[in-house]
């Protein structure tokens, strides 16, 4: 059976969050989980504004929750795979409303506001025979659609459809909407995740929390040669990203991307990630990273030659920008603010052709 058309209703205590919920995180999901553990990990996850909408609106059928029937806690129950958040909501108003409220916050949402009838003894929802027959639904949704995971839960998602309902890079990519390649880097990226887990000495918390960072250093060459990771692999070889050989260069590199107890991370923010990948494809400043015990991002980009991009990328800029005055300087000749630019302009371009001294022959020449 996929999912039903029909609408079924139950109370909210016939309904049970989804303990193996990906948003709940690895270390915290599992069948086991008590709801009421569930409950709490739940209540930063910004859903008084559902609960407004409960109390002003009612639940509609049309945000039906999501259902299937299992076995957990030792007996059959409707655990709701889609529509968590919802669930968990209308809890912590039922709380409230009975004097029990998490928070100052939910104690004044229900002061003197009248529950609408059976919000929690009607709540609307569709049954489905599996979660697989939910699953590309919430491939959709969560992963490309406009209520979208956080990307390490994107990326254990993707991983369970390769790894336990068999699909290849392919297929998932036409389920859930996305690019082959976007697909494989997520299953790479979460198998990297799950190889430093493995590992002493890499404070995975530390990963996890910047798991997109992670994502995002995969595209990188100097990534790549690194960790000798091949991005283009199948998912029988990138199961296992990082060869034995180079694991110990893959506790510096998450030593240097995220830090740990003691040391902060090599980067500030993850827009340097691409100039991170610049110096690990250098030999020089490789050892650089390797020997000191606290490098410092920007010695290491010079070291490595990495920011000269940037700076050709400055020069051509200065050069358009001369290019384009040039046009039109004659006609203020006089101006005294534009004469004491120039003059700044000409002590910059000197000092820079004494750095260059072939430079400076050749415009001694001409």
């Amino acid at each position: 059976m996929a999912i039903g058309t029909e609408l079924h209703y139950a109370t909210l205590e016939e309904l049970c969050l989804d303990p193996t919920n990906p948003r709940l995180g690895r270390s915290n999901k599992g069948r086991d989980v008590p709801q009421t553990k569930v409950l709490e990990m739940m209540k930063d996850w910004n859903i008084e504004e559902l609960a407004v909408s409960f109390l002003e609106s009612g639940f509609w059928v049309q945000e039906a929750l999501l259902v299937v029937e299992e076995k957990i806690y030792g007996k059959n129950n409707l655990v709701v795979v889609e529509g968590n958040r919802r669930l968990a909501a209308l809890r912590f108003l039922k709380d409230a409303s009975e004097g029990m409220p998490i928070s100052r916050a939910w104690k004044e949402m229900v002061e003197g506001v009248k529950i609408p009838p059976n919000l929690f003894k009607k709540i609307p929802y569709l049954k489905a025979g599996s979660r697989e027959d939910i699953n590309a639904f919430l491939g959709f949704r969560h992963v490309t659609g406009i209520q979208q995971w956080r990307p390490a839960e994107k990326a254990e998602y993707i991983t369970k459809l390769i790894e336990q309902d068999k699909m290849t890079y392919e297929e998932v990519m036409r389920k859930i909407g996305s690019k082959k390649q976007t697909v494989r880097q997520h299953y790479i990226s979460y198998k990297l995740l799950l190889q430093m887990e493995n590992l002493e000495d890499i404070s995975i918390e530390h990963v996890e929390d910047k798991f997109s960072v992670l994502y995002l250093s995969l595209r990188t060459k100097g990534v790549q040669k690194y960790l000798n990771i091949d991005i283009t692999a199948p998912p029988n070889i990138a199961k296992k990203p990082v060869p034995n050989d180079k694991l110990e260069d893959l506790k510096n590199f998450a030593l240097w991307l995220f830090g740990d107890e003691k040391h902060e991370p090599l980067l500030a923010d993850s827009r340097q990630v691409d100039k991170f990948g610049r110096i690990l494809e250098s030999k020089e400043g490789v050892e650089y990273l390797e020997r000191t015990e606290e490098p410092k991002f920007d010695v290491a980009l010079r070291i490595s030659g990495g920011d000269e991009p940037e700076l050709i990328r400055l020069i051509e800029r200065a050069t358009d920008n001369v290019e384009l005055v040039l046009g039109t300087a004659h006609h203020y000749k006089k101006s005294e603010r534009l004469i004491e630019a120039i003059k700044r302009l000409n002590e910059d371009v000197e000092q820079l052709t004494k750095i260059f001294p072939a430079l400076s022959k050749n415009l001694t020449k001409e």
